[in-house]
Parts: structure tokens; C-alpha cells; sequence
């Protein structure tokens, strides 16, 4: 477990971290969130002893991270964003280097080179030059060290940058697999990843914590405002004459498109799906709906409202939707995505 108390870090006249409390409980996948700039990377390299404190109290298993910082180690594992490899090494020979740096005893290291390698899947390049390997290979060597001498802890920070699509899956699916016997935080930049492997989120924002919850609480948490879409074969003023006959539709946006169609977007802050009011409404006046979405509240909405500086949700003008969302042809919630990176 990992318990942080009034943490602070300054660089000059530069707060990068303030007065942070959190704590980690065993076996749980946690999320680290935040924008550029929010004191992440700062915050991991205080957990991890690599870098020193202003102000608090850092503590990994009841060790101090700053007055017991060997005892303390011992429980972590960390990735750094730039994993720290020596290309010009194989796998096998790096693994072989990390394990005696970490004083693991010769029998304790061939049998945990051969785990790790086996955990990662990276046995079969074992012999070959990392500076041979694409990303994703050393990625997983990268995780592989942080998996010596068996920490109870693994603190990955961007695991996945710079890696292809199915690099980026295959990483994510090692991380899932890595949850079930440690204690696991992540931080990222894709949001898509974070709510797939995490069952904890904490994001933060100029330093400071300003959400700690399960993705689905959070959600639940900023849920209320609900936004329907709609392609109709109809007017805008058929449209607004609807929308004044449902009590749930709070606002209303129309556009014109071609063929006699209008692009309708209703807004809502009732608690309840009132897509079937709208449904029946359209149709007990022979107008045609030919598409409909409505978005729900993602991680993605989590995070901008907890993060910007203008808390006030900015309502978008039906005509700024792309024409692809507009000629949908069949109700779906909508997701946000993130690019993870170029390949290697």
C-alpha cells in the first residue's frame, strides 16, 4: 500500500506538486490522470525515491520513501517513460545486469529472468540487440526489469507512447495480466486505455488531486446533461414544435441539410433517456427520423471538466459536427478516442 501525505514539490518559484494526499490499496489497477504540466511524471519520481520532496510524507509499505529508502525500493517496480535500456545489450544480458544491481542472489536471478521474460513475451528476442527491437519489444523489456526481485508495486508512466495499434493491445492486455498479482499504477495520455485497464482513477490538475474514484462512479458522479442527435425528413420548425411538447428538452439546435433534411440536436438535463418521447413524438406527425445518437458522459468529459479552468460546459453548434456523424443511420452512444502514438 501506498500512502502520500501533504506532498509538495517546488522547483524555484514554480509549485510542480501541492500539498497532494492519496492513498493505494493492494491488488488494484490505478489510473494516474492529468494534462501536461499537472506534476504526474513529478509526483511517480517521488514514489519511486528518484527524486526528493519539498514538503510531506511519502510511504510504500509502512517504509518511508525518504528516511527508509532501500526497504522502500524493494516494493517498487518502475517504468519511466524513456525505459532505461542499454541498446547496445541483449535482453538477456540487461535482465541479467538489472537483477545483480538489485542484489538478487545468482539462483534468484535465472529463475526470474526466465518469469519475467516469460510474463512479458519477449523470450524469443532474448539473444537479439535491443537496438534491433521494435518499440513495443522494448517496452516489454522495460517492464520486464520493473518486474525483478518481485515487487509488490508496478508504477508504469506512459506505457504505451510511441507504440502502433496493436502494440498499444498487447501492452494493455500485459498490464491486465500483471494487475492480477500486483498493485499496479499507470499514468497516460489515452484515455480509452485508462478505462479499460483500470478499476481506480485519479486525475490530477495543477499538482493538485481533483478526482479519485472508479470510472463508473465518476461518470455517475458528472452525469446529467444528455445530448440527443437527429437527422429528421422534416423543418426546423417541426422540430422546435416537438421539442416544446417534451418537458425533458431543455435547449434546441437545428441546421438545414439536402433533400429536405434537418440535423436536430436537443439537450437535457432530466435525469432520464427521453428518447422514446422523442421517438413517438415524431411519430404520432408522420415526420421520419432517419438517424439518432445520443452521447453519454465519458472519461474523457470527466477529465475536461475537472481540469479546465472554465468549469462551464461549452455547448457545440449542431453545424460544427463533421458530416460523418451526421448520416448515421442507427442510434449508438458515442466514444472518445486517442491516437497512442506512431510506430517505431
Amino acid at each position: 500500500m501506498i500512502e502520500v501525505k501533504n506532498l509538495t514539490k517546488k522547483y524555484g518559484d514554480h509549485t510542480a506538486v501541492k500539498n497532494l494526499s492519496f492513498t493505494v490499496e493492494s491488488g488494484t489497477i490505478y489510473g494516474f490522470l492529468g494534462p501536461n504540466g499537472a506534476g504526474k511524471s513529478t509526483t511517480m519520481n517521488i514514489l519511486t525515491g528518484c527524486l526528493s520532496a519539498t514538503e510531506g510524507e511519502v510511504l510504500i509499505n509502512g517504509h518511508d520513501i525518504f528516511e527508509d529508502a532501500i526497504e522502500a525500493k524493494k516494493c517498487i517496480g518502475y517504468l519511466p517513460e524513456q525505459p532505461p535500456l542499454y541498446l547496445d545489450m541483449t535482453p538477456l544480458e540487461y535482465l541479467s545486469f538489472v537483477a545483480k544491481a538489485k542484489g538478487l542472489s545468482k539462483a534468484e536471478r535465472e529463475d526470474q529472468i526466465v518469469e519475467v521474460m516469460q510474463v512479458t513475451g519477449i523470450e524469443k528476442v532474448a539473444h537479439r540487440l535491443m537496438k534491433h527491437l521494435s518499440k513495443g519489444y522494448r517496452q516489454r523489456v522495460g517492464i520486464a526489469q520493473a518486474l525483478l526481485g518481485n515487487p509488490e508495486i508496478i508504477i508504469l508512466d506512459e506505457p504505451t507512447v510511441g507504440l502502433d495499434p496493436m502494440q498499444i493491445i498487447e501492452i494493455r492486455e500485459l498490464i491486465t495480466k500483471l494487475g492480477k498479482n500486483h498493485t499496479v499504477i499507470l499514468s497516460s495520455h489515452i484515455l480509452s486505455e485508462v478505462s479499460a485497464v483500470c478499476s481506480h482513477i485519479m486525475i490530477i490538475s495543477k499538482g493538485e488531486l481533483v478526482a479519485s474514484d472508479t470510472p463508473k462512479n465518476l461518470e455517475a458522479m458528472f452525469q446529467g446533461t444528455s445530448t440527443l442527435r437527429l437527422t429528421i425528413k422534416g423543418t426546423e420548425a417541426q422540430a422546435k414544435e416537438i421539442a416544446d411538447s417534451i418537458d425533458a428538452i431543455d435547449s434546441t439546435l437545428c441546421r438545414p441539410g439536402e433533400d429536405g433534411q434537418t440535423y436536430v440536436q436537443y439537450k437535457s438535463h432530466a435525469d432520464r433517456d427521453f428518447r422514446e418521447e422523442v421517438f413517438f413524438a415524431y411519430a404520432q406527425r408522420q415526420i421520419p427520423i432517419l438517424a439518432m445518437s445520443i452521447k453519454h458522459v465519458s472519461l474523457e468529459d470527466v477529465f475536461l471538466q475537472v481540469t479546465q479552468e472554465d468549469k462551464t460546459a461549452k455547448e457545440v453548434p449542431v453545424q460544427e459536427e463533421n458530416h460523418a456523424e451526421e448520416t448515421k443511420t442507427q442510434a449508438e452512444p458515442e466514444e472518445s478516442t486517442a491516437v497512442g502514438g506512431e510506430e517505431a
